[in-house]
């Protein structure tokens, strides 16, 4: 219920921005399903920062134009100048080369495990020095320390490299993969889309670990494909945005209090 009402509020603002061109141009914007941060389906866009963008968008007269594709696509149509946003995205050096970035909030990658069927973990080491198969998202990025995992989980054959995080919730659900690795709010997001996984976010254990701290999160602009006068704009919106708690108080209001705790927060 909650992803068909942020799908049919997006679409309303969407449309009542049509007519509008403040920006030089119409603004695109490629996503993938991320939670309720982003909700696809099939070939309509929703969530929570559409929506903020759409609403965004009518007030300053800019036209967004919103493009399903996979995450993995995303960020290579973003690193090769075909995408004007990134979004949602934490802050990284490799981003940093291709955008501009613009902090909204602030967000954490934890372990997800189910049931508490094994020892709490404290670090990505730990976790790699036990016999777990573990999930993640293809695309997603939280730093050095997520990739250098990824590098040494993949060599030993126990890494799971999913499309979306509907497919990663799938595994824990089966109990095929014993861990995921990613920001709770987007396999809450999954999990709460999907009535084959009912049952499951109640059975979730979220286990921080030292190496992935709290990161910056929000939205990158393209350096390459949009001008300097709609950087400038496009900056001065989402300020805004960030700066009135809209984008907070939409998680606050779709999210379980625990998940949301475990995962994200205001900046500063």
């Amino acid at each position: 219920m909650k992803i068909q009402r942020l799908l049919a509020a997006t679409l309303l603002l969407v449309k009542a921005g049509h007519a509008m061109a403040d920006c030089s141009r119409p603004i695109l914007v490629p996503v993938a399903p991320a939670g309720l941060s982003v909700v696809v389906s099939g070939q309509e866009v929703g969530g929570i920062y559409p929506d903020m963008l759409a609403a965004a968008g009518k007030r300053a007269n800019c036209q967004f134009i919103f493009k399903p594709v996979p995450r993995a696509r995303l960020e290579a149509m973003f690193e090769a100048g075909t995408a004007d946003m990134l979004l949602p995205a934490p802050r990284t050096a490799r981003r940093d080369q291709h955008g501009i970035f613009i902090p909204m909030i602030q967000a954490r990658a934890t372990v997800i495990t189910v049931d508490a069927k094994y020892e709490p973990v404290r670090s990505l080491a730990q976790l790699m020095g036990r016999p777990r198969r573990t999930a993640v998202v293809r695309g997603f990025d939280y730093g050095a320390p997520y990739q250098r995992f990824l590098s040494e989980a993949s060599q030993g054959g126990r890494l799971f490299i999913e499309v979306d995080a509907e497919h990663v919730a799938r595994l824990l659900n089966a109990g095929i993969a014993d861990a995921a690795v990613m920001t709770p709010t987007v396999l809450a997001g999954a999990i709460l889309g999907d009535k084959r996984l009912a049952g499951l976010l109640e059975r979730l254990r979220i286990e921080p670990v030292e190496e992935l701290d709290w990161m910056d999160t929000g939205v990158y602009l393209s350096k390459s494909s949009l001008s300097e006068a709609d950087q400038n704009e496009l900056a001065r919106i989402l300020t805004a945005a960030a700066q009135s708690g809209a984008l907070w108080n939409s998680y606050k209001r779709y999210y379980p209090a625990n998940i949301l705790a475990s995962s994200l927060r205001p900046r500063g």
